[in-house]
């Protein structure tokens, strides 16, 4: 009787797990419309994000800078300050994401707010798994700030091209990010001590 009651129990919880599951699921995530490269190239400030592993060791200044190269890709470098006042930095490439075999593009590009981003060595570059998706997810009209995400909402950044962001501009990052499905209460804000 035990070895019956347990399946059963088992389907049920299932059975439970996938109705409350489907009852929450959120729509797809939408990019902007398109993405001017060139007005996006230049320095951001990170302003707040979603906490992850690879930026721990950040404490403050948080900053990323993106520059054309001569190869149509962009150079991403990444740096913050550490609990120590060191300069912690890395240097990335992003590229227009379109679908690839082995690195190779092999379709359209699907979006200019849809890139794909890799902190690899370049030799890396072919393995599939080395590009991470990088969506322009809200963008101000003069690009004064950038929210970017990636289809499963677990990371996401909020940048200005200035240390501070103006509250209404805040206001109105944090009721769109409610809209798009993101809990606002994961975000960590980035505090900048230096000035431009």
């Amino acid at each position: 009787m035990k070895f019956h009651l347990m399946p059963l129990a088992l389907s049920l919880a299932i059975a439970l797990g996938a109705a409350s599951t489907s009852a929450t699921e959120l729509a797809p995530l939408q990019s902007v419309e398109s993405v001017n490269l060139n007005r996006y190239l230049g320095r951001w400030y990170q302003i707040a994000h979603y906490p992850n592993k690879f930026q721990a060791q950040c404490v403050s200044d948080t900053t990323a800078d993106y520059r054309l190269l001569p190869t149509g890709r962009i150079e991403v470098v990444n740096q913050c300050k550490t609990a120590t006042g060191m300069t912690d930095k890395a240097v990335g490439e992003a590229r227009l994401a379109q679908p690839r075999i082995l690195g190779i593009p092999v379709g359209k590009v699907v979006s200019t707010s849809k890139l794909q981003v890799r902190f690899a060595p370049a030799v890396l570059g072919w393995v599939p798994g080395v590009w991470a998706p990088y969506w322009v997810v809200q963008l101000a009209p003069d690009y004064r700030y950038a929210v970017v995400s990636e289809p499963d909402r677990d990371y996401l950044w909020i940048l200005s091209r200035t240390p501070t962001l103006a509250a209404q501009d805040r206001a109105a990052i944090d009721a769109q990010l409610q809209q798009q499905g993101f809990d606002l209460a994961r975000l960590q804000e980035d505090p900048h001590t230096a000035q431009p």
